[in-house]
């Protein structure tokens, strides 16, 4: 079975999952599901609960995770009161599952995160501009005033996604070398990289470890790196 990790609210996972054949969709809600099965020292023999079915470990060929943490909001078979203790117990729990899975997942938890990395955009700009990459000055800006607070759309830029060591968007073959250089020092194989336009040469902006994965080259790709048949 390849899994799909993701919110119940997430649309993208759930076209996935009607998409791949033998695709299941795992969210919070499957975690209180009675079933579950992990032993840390044979991880192959774990077992899971995705969509109603109880799925051994070694049965599951590639993992997609959509999700950096469980949210408490989605927890509604556990009472509220609970809902906050029980939220970070599944979340330990899910990196811990997730790292010891032998199959491709895209992407492995870090200790911050269930799709690594949990950067901010600082730290995004930061590591760019120090392996070479043109970026643009980030700016923060508090106000006393919560209507001064609301920003505006996003600006016009290009959007480069990342599976692997391929990449798509319309853009040239510099922007895919900077994504790339990117995602390697992140350390991750699925990454949206999104540069903005200048007079000059494009500037990164922002980078985000959840991309839209709905484009068809980018879910078959996406299906090939997780090792599962089209």
């Amino acid at each position: 079975m390849l899994v799909i990790v993701a919110s119940r609210h997430d649309r993208q996972a759930r076209e996935l999952a009607e998409r791949w054949p033998g695709a299941g969709l795992l969210t919070c809600e499957d975690l209180s599901v009675a079933g579950w099965r992990y032993a840390p020292d044979d991880p192959d023999n774990s077992v899971a609960v995705i969509d109603g079915q109880s799925i051994v470990a070694n049965e599951i060929v590639g993992v997609l995770t959509r999700l950096p943490y469980v949210p408490e909001h989605e927890l509604l078979r556990i009472a509220r009161e609970d809902r906050s203790y029980v939220a970070a117990e599944m979340t330990a729990f899910l990196k811990s599952w997730l790292s010891s899975l032998g199959c491709p997942v895209l992407n492995r938890p870090d200790a911050n995160c269930l799709s690594r990395p949990s950067w901010d955009q600082e730290r995004w700009v930061h590591v760019a501009a120090r392996l070479g990459i043109p970026v643009r000055p980030l700016r923060r800006r508090i106000e006393l005033s919560a209507d001064d607070s609301v920003t505006g759309p996003a600006p016009p830029g290009i959007t480069v996604t990342v599976v692997g060591g391929h990449c798509f968007g319309r853009a040239d073959e510099g922007l895919f070398t900077h994504a790339r250089s990117l995602a390697r020092a992140a350390r991750v194989d699925l990454l949206s990289v999104r540069f903005g336009e200048t007079a000059d040469e494009p500037e990164l902006l922002a980078a985000d470890p959840f991309p839209d994965v709905l484009a068809p080259e980018v879910a078959d790709t996406v299906l090939e790196y997780l090792g599962a048949d089209q």
